[in-house]
């Protein structure tokens, strides 16, 4: 007996599911499932499976292009173009995203120009929306360009999605009077600036160091009713903080709860790597004991800026309380927590304590760089022990790692001499010649 064929719609509509449903144990990729799925039902049932629409091959295109099987998406267009079937807006604008998030914008531009309106389909604004952001994020910024007034040429109205691109994109190229006269032809030709341009203005400008610029841009937000995300805030308090004006960063990080936004750590890693660079310890520290209390747990980032501010200002004692405190917190330190430690022992004179730091990254399993031996050497040589430092260059070379320069010896050098320790600073040459030795060797 023969059963009832799979008709085109339920086909379409599972196919649509699967490859929206999120990775899991039983299906970790839709997408390619979906693909597979219908090439199976296609080669065994036969007459059993409706023939695919036009929905459908949408469908498996979209499947394809998510899947990074361009290939497979172009295969399916061919084949639906030789069924007879006409493709719609759809169908092309999955094409046209295929072939940008693969970096073919050129290509997209010549379906978009020639084979649309050859099988009889009028590009829309969502298919110049998508070529233009494929060229900027190509870096073909002249083309994405020319190709924004192409379409208004033919007619087609660029809307908020096209100018957030254009002023996106100008923004990271930080020009910002040009995203400034788009922003305004925008709002001439009717469309309304949303959260998305905003945010890449004041990221332009504070990226740019004009925060004052970013700060004008914030108050005209909030005057037209459109409400900041944490990522504008936060782009905003970095600028404030690079500019040393921690204050101002602290007014915005205070309004944020006002607008019903929650601070997130890289909130606070912006405050805090201010309050350090302009050396507000207190003030750091008093930040810091606020995380817990608004439950933001402090990740290895957070526990590096307040090591770094207090090993930097001579508090090591300080700063191997916050270390083990993070240990404690079952943050495991990184390369660049070692490497902050172990230096502030050298420069201490501390190297048996340096030694055991460097052990116990090596234990632990953080591979040591240039940045860790480098202080270890320094110290070594700075206290007379010519043969540890020799040991700690050879080691870091059999890495595959450059020795320090000539510079590095010669600052050492210039620093004995200068508390009249001349022999010691000759010996220093022994060691240049010994690694001199080592790269021709």
């Amino acid at each position: 007996r023969q059963g009832n064929p799979v008709q085109e719609r339920p086909l379409t509509n599972f196919l649509a599911a699967l490859a929206r449903a999120p990775a899991s144990a039983s299906c970790s990729d839709g997408p390619a499932l979906a693909v597979a799925l219908f090439g199976r039902l296609s080669r065994g049932a036969g007459r059993h499976v409706a023939q695919p629409n036009v929905f459908t091959y949408g469908v498996l295109m979209d499947c394809c292009c998510r899947a990074h099987r361009l290939d497979l998406a172009l295969a399916f267009f061919g084949r639906l173009l030789k069924t007879g079937l006409e493709a719609d807006q759809v169908v092309f604008s999955t094409l046209l995203k295929g072939l940008c998030h693969a970096k073919r914008a050129d290509e997209a531009l010549d379906v978009l120009l020639h084979r649309m309106t050859e099988l009889g389909c009028t590009p829309n604004v969502v298919a110049y929306n998508t070529i233009i952001h494929g060229f900027f994020k190509e870096g073909q910024v002249s083309k994405a360009c020319n190709l924004f007034h192409e379409m208004a040429q033919q007619g087609v109205k660029p809307n908020v999605v096209t100018y957030n691109s254009v002023i996106d994109a100008l923004c990271k190229a930080k020009a910002m009077d040009k995203a400034e006269y788009f922003l305004c032809q925008m709002v001439d030709n009717g469309a309304v600036p949303n959260n998305v341009t905003y945010n890449s203005l004041i990221h332009g400008y504070s990226s740019s160091g004009h925060s004052k610029e970013a700060v004008r841009v914030l108050k005209e937000m909030t005057s037209k009713g459109i409400i900041p995300d944490v990522f504008t805030c936060n782009s905003l308090m970095a600028s404030l903080c690079k500019n040393g004006r921690s204050k101002e960063a602290a007014e915005i990080f205070d309004s944020m709860s006002m607008k019903g936004l929650k601070p997130n750590t890289v909130s606070y890693a912006i405050r805090l790597h201010g309050y350090a660079t302009e050396g507000c310890l207190v003030d750091m520290i008093n930040l810091f004991n606020s995380m817990e209390r608004d439950c933001i747990l402090p990740d290895c980032q957070i526990f590096n800026i307040l090591i770094n501010a207090y090993a930097k200002s001579g508090k090591l004692d300080k700063a191997m309380l916050i270390f083990k405190k993070m240990q404690k917190q079952g943050v495991s330190p990184n390369a660049v927590t070692y490497s902050t430690v172990i230096d502030a022992f050298c420069k201490k004179g501390r190297l048996d304590d340096a030694v055991i730091k460097f052990n116990q990254m090596i234990d632990t399993g953080v591979r040591p760089d240039t940045a860790v031996y480098r202080p270890l050497i320094q110290g070594f040589c700075t206290h007379g022990d010519l043969v540890k430092a020799k040991e700690y260059v050879t080691e870091m070379m059999k890495k595959g790692m450059l020795p320090p320069d000539i510079m590095f010896f010669s600052s050492i050098m210039q620093n004995l001499c200068t508390e009249g320790r001349v022999i010691e600073a000759r010996n220093i040459l022994d060691l240049m010649v010994h690694i001199e030795g080592l790269m021709t060797g």
